[in-house]
C-alpha cells in the first residue's frame, strides 16, 4: 500500500503521538508499504524509508510547541506525484484540514484519527466557553473520513456520542525492549533524586510540563507523605510556575531525557505518577509499566483501558474532595505502603506492557486500511 500521512505533530517534537507514529511508520515500512508524511517544517527529509515533507508552519498561540501547517500548492503536486492508496490524517487541524480537501478533491479514500483531547485542554487554558464550538470544528473534519481511529474505548465512545462517525479503536502499542525492569539502577536513581535523601519513595512524572497535565495535584502528595521524592522528567511552558509550586517540597526538575537514559528513569522510580484527567491514551503510563514501574492514573478518558487498580497500578477520582487530592494521596499510599504488593505490582505492570507491542498495533492498522479500500472499491463496483 501507499500511504500519505498528514500531520501537525512530528519530528523533532517528542510527545505520545509522535512515538505511535514513527512506530507506526517503521513498522508499515518493513511490511513493503510506501509511506510519504506532510507534517511542519523543521522535520527530517526521511524517517526509516520514509519521505517525510515539511510545510510551512505557524505556532498556535496558547500551544507554541504545536506548529499548525499551511499547506500550499507543492503539497498538492507532492501527493500527485506519490499517488497514494490511502490518506491518513492525524488530529486534523490546519494542515490536516488540507489532508481531507485534498482526499476529497483526488477521490483518494481519508482515515482519521483522535489522539489529542483539544476539547477538555481549552479549560485549562481559561477558555472552556469554546468547548462546544471545537466539537462542532472536529465533528465536521472527522465525518469527512470514511473511518475515525481513537486510542482508547473512552475515546470511541465519546466521540460517537459526540455525532463523529465510523469509530473504531486502534489498539495501543508500546516498546518492550527499549523499557525494561532491568535498567534500573542507582546512579539514575542518584540523578532523578537530586540533592535528596533516598527514602524508598522516589516518584516519577515523564511528559510535558504544560497546564493540561495538571502536575501540581502531585504537591498534596508530597506533603501528606513526606518522605516521598519527585522527578519531574521533561519540559514545556509550565515549567516555570511549577518550579515556583514545588519549591518547598523534594522535587527534582531533571528536564528531557530520551532513549535508555529514559527507560532507565522510568525503572529506577518507585511508582509513577500522571495526574492528568485528559488523556486519550496516556503512552508514558504504558512505558513506565513496561519498564516495570507501578503507575497511578486518572479513573478517566484512556488511563482505565491500561491500568487495572491494584494491580499493575491504582487509579484515582480527579473529581474527588480538593481536587482529588484526597484520592491521589490514597492511591500513591497504596503503592508505596507495602513493598511485598509494590514488587508484585511491578510485575504485573511489566506483562501488561508485553501484550501491546507495535508490531500487533499496526498489523491492527493495516487491516484497517485494507479494509477501507476494500469497501471504497466495493462501493466505485455498485
Amino acid at each position: 500500500m501507499k500511504i500519505a500521512f498528514f500531520t501537525e505533530t512530528f519530528l523533532p517534537k517528542v510527545d505520545g503521538i509522535v512515538t505511535r507514529l514513527t512506530k507506526t511508520i517503521q513498522h508499515l515500512v518493513e511490511e513493503g508499504d510506501e509511506v510519504v508524511v506532510f507534517c511542519p517544517e523543521g522535520c527530517p527529509d526521511s524517517y526509516m524509508g520514509a519521505r517525510v515533507v515539511g510545510v510551512a508552519a505557524m505556532p498556535l498561540p496558547l500551544y507554541p510547541e504545536l506548529k499548525l501547517g499551511l499547506p500550499g500548492p507543492a503539497v498538492s503536486e507532492e501527493l500527485e506525484n506519490f499517488q497514494p492508496d490511502l490518506i491518513h490524517v492525524v488530529n486534523p487541524a490546519v494542515l490536516g484540514l488540507g489532508g481531507i480537501w485534498l482526499a476529497k478533491t483526488n477521490n483518494i479514500p481519508l482515515i482519521a484519527s483522535y489522539h489529542t483531547h483539544l476539547p477538555k485542554y481549552l479549560e485549562h487554558y481559561g477558555m472552556g466557553m469554546l468547548e462546544p464550538l471545537l466539537w462542532e470544528l472536529l465533528k465536521a473534519a472527522h465525518n469527512q473520513a470514511i473511518l475515525n481511529l481513537c486510542t482508547s474505548t473512552a475515546m470511541v465512545k465519546e466521540l460517537a456520542d459526540k455525532g463523529i462517525q465510523n469509530t473504531a479503536l486502534w489498539q495501543r502499542g508500546v516498546d518492550t525492549e527499549t523499557f525494561q525492569p532491568e535498567l534500573r539502577n542507582d546512579l539514575m536513581r542518584k540523578r532523578l533524586l537530586g540533592n535528596f535523601s533516598d527514602t524508598g519513595q522516589l516518584l516519577i512524572y515523564v511528559g510535558r510540563l504544560s497546564a493540561e497535565k495538571q502536575i501540581e495535584r502531585i504537591k498534596p502528595v508530597l506533603e501528606a507523605l513526606p518522605n516521598t521524592r519527585l522527578a519531574l522528567v521533561g519540559d514545556g511552558p509550565f515549567r516555570q510556575q511549577l518550579e515556583k509550586i514545588f519549591q518547598s517540597t523534594a522535587t527534582t526538575f531533571v528536564g528531557y531525557l530520551s532513549g535508555e537514559e529514559l527507560a532507565s528513569a522510568y525503572a529506577s522510580g518507585d511508582a509513577f505518577l500522571f495526574p492528568s484527567s485528559t488523556e486519550t491514551l496516556g503512552l508514558v503510563l504504558l512505558e513506565a509499566m513496561a519498564a516495570g514501574c507501578p503507575v497511578v492514573g486518572a479513573n478517566r478518558g484512556g488511563i482505565p483501558d491500561i491500568i487495572t487498580n491494584g494491580e499493575n497500578g491504582c487509579l484515582y477520582n480527579p473529581d474527588g474532595p480538593n481536587d482529588g487530592a484526597n484520592s491521589l494521596i490514597e492511591a500513591t499510599q497504596a503503592i508505596l505502603g507495602n513493598e511485598l504488593d509494590r514488587k508484585n505490582m511491578r510485575k504485573s505492570a511489566r506483562l501488561e506492557a508485553e501484550k501491546w507491542g507495535w508490531a500487533s498495533a499496526t498489523k491492527q492498522l493495516r487491516q484497517y486500511y485494507s479494509k477501507t479500500l476494500k469497501k471504497t472499491q466495493s462501493d466505485v463496483a455498485a
